[in-house]
């Protein structure tokens, strides 16, 4: 339990951090999740499209500071290593 004004105030603002970072790394997987179903049904111009989605979700994550940007890279490259290989 918090002892302090201060303290108690951290704590909410954690929270409100913590609920917007588990919101942005749903919506990651998400579209890393269509891109994979684009990649299974043999569509390459979907997956190019959620591909992009993808890249910029990752990117804008790593900019907020809610993943590592080697986190990102990782599964950046992943997804572009799927959809390489519908061609």
């Amino acid at each position: 339990m918090a002892n302090t004004k201060s303290q108690v105030k951290r704590n909410l603002t954690n929270e409100k951090a913590h609920s917007r970072n588990i919101a942005i790394k749903n919506a990651i997987r998400t579209e890393m999740k269509k891109v994979r179903l684009a990649v299974e049904a043999k569509d390459a111009v979907k997956a190019n499209e959620a591909l992009r989605v993808a890249v910029a979700k990752i990117d804008k994550s790593v900019s907020k500071g809610v993943q590592n940007k080697k986190t990102a890279a990782r599964q950046k490259s992943h997804l572009q290593a799927l959809v390489n290989s519908l061609k």
